[in-house]
């Protein structure tokens, strides 16, 4: 499928220039990034077809130009990005009717949708081709704070899930391509947000069972009794959901990120504690018997001194040790570990005994799981902090018994100077 090699690229590199000086910051959703992946999932829909290489073109033209207009707000935003297309596109030489059917496909994504042909069918899609995609939860956060940002007030958590279920209620895929593409996973989602919906409020009874949720005839949420909903909360709780059935969008991963970063920074530190103490502490002992054992024989008055710092030393230098000693696992994991989503594959003593392909196995089973890939990183991340509190436990003792052996010592070294002076 041949596109105009000189128009769209012209067209990509105006919008990416114009939305990075005119878009406001506070449009984090109907930003340059949002436009990028409607060009994409125009392209991937329209493949589907068999379209003019014009109306491939035209498809293009108006994924890149349909959201310039929100640079003056959102209301009508459609108008003055067709006004604004049409005006680039007429000063690039072109005619008139194709500026009529781009302008037409701009505002087949006014909501709500009602497109008349393929081609607006495939834009329309495009647009909001997130509520079936991977990203939904990022998305759907960044739809949440461009509205708080717009209107001042931040919507509570049912507000939001209550919002979101009436939307997706609502909304249809109209191409083949789409619904083949997107849908399976926009149902997903939406067994997520009425299972989301149901801990937050259960007494209006929607249902959890994934085969409750969606009623294909008549295009609407099936609602059964609040007594039903109401049992299945009184016999779940919200660890039953799932991580996976929450809102990863980009705080999550931030916080899992930093949680890593911190706990890995952490233990450098606790690493180069004890790799301090244990140098101090070996040369202090080098000096000890280098210099004041030759000397016991002649001035046993340094007998207890010297016995009382080198037994300072050699106990600091046991807590540094333990504080720094690895804890050698068996390295390996049963299928059955996996199915039952306890092995943790992040960290590598659960898996170095492992033959390659078991070890991808497992991977890929939990890569197909968010719960359990969410899951697997909780528990790393919970037991690097059980190895860290060990580590500084170990040299906080190692600190003390360094500091008050010190103490200790030098108040013995005082006591035999004076006594024997």
């Amino acid at each position: 499928m041949n596109i105009d090699i000189n128009l769209i690229p012209q067209a990509e590199a105006y919008i990416t220039s114009y939305f990075k000086e005119n878009m406001p910051e506070k449009y984090v959703y109907h930003d340059l990034r949002h436009t990028q992946e409607v060009v994409a999932a125009v392209e991937e829909l329209a493949a589907g077809y068999s379209l003019t290489e014009e109306e491939v073109e035209n498809l293009h033209l108006a994924a890149w130009f349909h959201d310039t207009g929100y640079t003056e707000g959102p209301e009508g935003h459609e108008d003055r990005s067709c006004t604004f297309a049409a005006n680039w596109l007429e000063n690039k030489g072109l005619a008139h009717d194709r500026i009529d059917k781009i302008c037409a496909l701009i505002m087949a994504t006014k909501l709500p949708q009602n497109p008349k042909n393929i081609s607006e069918q495939i834009i329309g899609d495009a647009d909001l081709s997130h509520l079936g995609k991977t990203t939904y939860w990022e998305r759907c956060d960044q739809v949440r704070q461009e509205m708080a940002n717009l209107s001042g007030k931040n919507m509570t958590e049912k507000e939001w899930t209550d919002f979101e279920i009436h939307f997706m209620e609502n909304h249809d895929f109209h191409s083949s391509a789409a619904q083949k593409l997107y849908e399976k996973r926009k149902q997903k989602y939406v067994r997520q947000l009425l299972k989301q919906k149901i801990r937050l409020h259960p007494t209006e009874g929607f249902p959890v069972d994934p085969e409750d949720v969606f009623d294909e005839k008549a295009k609407k949420f099936k609602k059964p009794t609040a007594a039903i909903a109401a049992s299945i909360v009184a016999n779940s709780s919200p660890a039953d959901v799932g991580i996976k059935d929450m809102r990863l969008g980009r705080g999550v991963e931030t916080m899992y990120r930093t949680t890593y970063r911190t706990h890995v920074n952490l233990s450098s530190i606790a690493d180069n504690k004890a790799n301090i103490m244990l140098s101090i502490n070996a040369i202090i002992i080098s000096i000890v018997f280098s210099n004041l054992v030759p000397r016991l024989t002649n001035e046993p008055n340094l007998l207890l001194p010297t016995a009382a710092l080198i037994l300072t030393c050699l106990i600091a230098i046991i807590f540094a040790t333990l504080s720094t000693r690895p804890k050698i696992t068996e390295g390996k994991f049963t299928r059955k570990d996996i199915e039952e989503k306890k092995s943790n594959l992040l960290f590598f003593g659960n898996f170095y005994n492992m033959e390659l392909k078991d070890y991808e196995w497992g991977v890929e089973e939990m890569i197909k799981d968010e719960n359990f890939l969410y899951s697997s990183m909780t528990r790393d991340i919970y037991w690097l902090g059980k190895v860290l509190a060990k580590k500084y436990r170990y040299l906080s003792i190692c600190y003390g018994v360094f500091m008050y052996g010190l103490i200790v010592t030098v108040a013995i070294f005082l006591f035999t100077f004076i006594f024997n002076a």
